[in-house]
């Protein structure tokens, strides 16, 4: 077993050796589920319009706090929100909102709340625009000479990006609640729009990808 000191974090490559010897970029830390995130969600692409909505509404509820309480609670969301089926949370009214603030589970701040349902709404709109919020999203990647696919410092991090601030002012004037364009730039690297692993993050930096699937 790896003592602390061989588990410290590369301050050259923002990268930590974890319990089970691999390289993680540094924030993931030992949490068992944080690393599954990590390892098997965090930067791979998605198609599933469902999951978008989700991730972009948790990235809002997050806001003030840290990712790992979000995803603990992400089951709970999940149940509580109906899959984040933006059809069916479009029809939510006071009652639901007053089942939400009761639920137990989830981060119960009614401006977040009522955040995803008025996003919701706003979502069918897109989709009908769009044909579906895949392609939406994805409208905002960022060309492959300017995308982040050499992350290899932790003075390389950023939290927002040209792209991060367009998509956010774009979802703004289509009437969207809580979406930064910190928020953004946080969604557009778990979704994969940006390949934010580091280099030295080896098995998962080499599976990032910047082509559309």
């Amino acid at each position: 077993m790896l003592d602390d000191k061989q588990r410290l974090v590369k301050e050259d490559c923002g990268v930590v050796r974890g319990r089970d010897g691999k390289m993680r970029c540094y924030w993931v830390k030992d949490d068992p589920l944080y690393q599954r995130y990590h390892d098997e969600e965090w930067g791979k692409p998605v198609r599933d319009d469902f999951r978008l909505f989700e991730k972009i509404s948790l990235e809002g509820f997050q806001t003030g706090l840290s990712w790992i309480t979000i995803l603990r609670k992400r089951e709970n969301f999940r149940l509580a929100f109906d899959g984040f089926d933006f059809h069916k949370i479009a029809l939510y009214g006071d009652q639901k909102i007053d089942d939400l603030m009761k639920t137990a589970g989830i981060i119960r701040h009614i401006g977040k709340i009522r955040s995803v349902i008025n996003n919701a709404k706003a979502t069918i709109k897109l989709v009908d625009e769009f044909g579906s919020l895949y392609d939406y999203f994805w409208s905002f990647r960022p060309s492959h000479d300017s995308a982040r696919a050499t992350l290899t410092s932790l003075t390389d991090v950023m939290t927002t990006s040209p792209e991060s601030h367009k998509m956010a002012q774009d979802l703004k004037h289509r009437g969207w609640r809580f979406v930064g364009p910190t928020t953004c730039y946080a969604f557009m690297q778990a979704m994969g729009l940006v390949n934010d692993h580091f280099t030295g993050c080896d098995f998962c930096h080499t599976e990032g990808s910047l082509v559309k699937q």
